[in-house]
């Protein structure tokens, strides 16, 4: 069975106008631009959205806006993590799942739970879910790190539990989970930066930020990779592995609005307490973005 989110799947930012209103044309825009360059799925309300600055009201519209876009073409993903597992609960018993194919579920952030505490979590979630869920690990944002064997045992417990986004950077625990995990679980990279790697040790692919930007040559990285094509696979990746770094050199979703702007896809403006990048770093972006556009 193929699996739903193998491939390029892209965390989808939020375009915003000068006045910090949500851009609903630029919206559309970047969702068309994603599938017509091989993007394989969506996903909305992630961190790269800005979505901890968004009215629920807003967040209703720009996954609206999505759906609408998208027309049932590929896949679509939304966030929907938090520390208090209750009310992730209500979220999705308050949340229209038409034409939403799985949730992106992040670990509890702050709380520092154990890894039992984790396993709980997202039993609760999971049992609640109406559609597959993908666990999200991220350490360095959330201050806990979900180990290899933790992530298993949660998908040997739950069924719908069908992927994790691994961003801890540790390789040996994505090993672990590709060798381990049950047949139905999969390893989805969270970093540009290593999601080559990943796959080649047994993951599906990337939910990226990049590829907001430059979806054709993201998508084209992660499909070479999945087809054993190992040494074009890395000529793309050598191209783009500065741009990936620039990218989180002063913090994300600061990078991309900007690589955004300077791909002519939205203006380089971002909600307090995310700020601008630096006039440096943007400079070092055009210089390097010239050679990919």
């Amino acid at each position: 069975m193929t699996h739903p989110f193998k491939g390029a799947g892209v965390a989808l930012a939020t375009p915003f106008k000068e006045d910090f209103s949500i851009d609903f044309n630029a919206l559309e825009d970047l969702v068309e631009d994603q599938i017509s360059n091989g993007m394989d799925y969506l996903v909305a309300l992630g961190t790269t959205a800005e979505t901890p600055t968004l009215s629920l009201e807003e967040q209703k519209e720009v996954v609206a806006c999505i759906k609408s876009k998208i027309n049932k073409r590929v896949p679509l993903v939304l966030g929907m993590g938090g520390n208090d597992p209750y009310k992730i609960i209500k979220s999705i018993e308050e949340t229209d799942f038409t034409d939403v194919d799985g949730i992106l579920s992040v670990t509890p952030y702050y709380n520092k739970p154990s890894q039992k505490g984790l396993v709980e979590h997202y039993k609760l979630v999971c049992k609640a879910s109406p559609v597959p869920v993908i666990l999200y690990n991220v350490p360095s944002r959330t201050g806990v790190n979900m180990k290899g064997r933790t992530s298993v045992e949660i998908a040997e417990a739950c069924p719908n539990a069908v992927a994790i986004k691994e961003a801890s950077g540790i390789s040996s625990q994505v090993a672990r989970m590709a060798k381990h995990g049950p047949d139905h679980f999969a390893v989805i990279s969270g970093d540009d930066l290593l999601a080559l790697p990943v796959i080649a040790v047994g993951g599906i692919g990337v939910i990226s930020v990049a590829a907001n930007a430059l979806p054709g040559k993201l998508s084209q990285l992660i499909h070479l990779a999945n087809d054993g094509k190992f040494i074009e696979a890395r000529e793309l990746h050598l191209q783009m592995i500065d741009f990936f770094k620039l990218l989180f050199r002063e913090g994300n979703p600061g990078g991309i609005k900007a690589a955004m702007e300077i791909a002519g896809k939205a203006k380089n403006v971002v909600r307090l307490p995310i700020y601008p990048i630096s006039q440096k770093l943007y400079a070092d972006l055009e210089k390097e973005m010239a050679t990919l556009l």
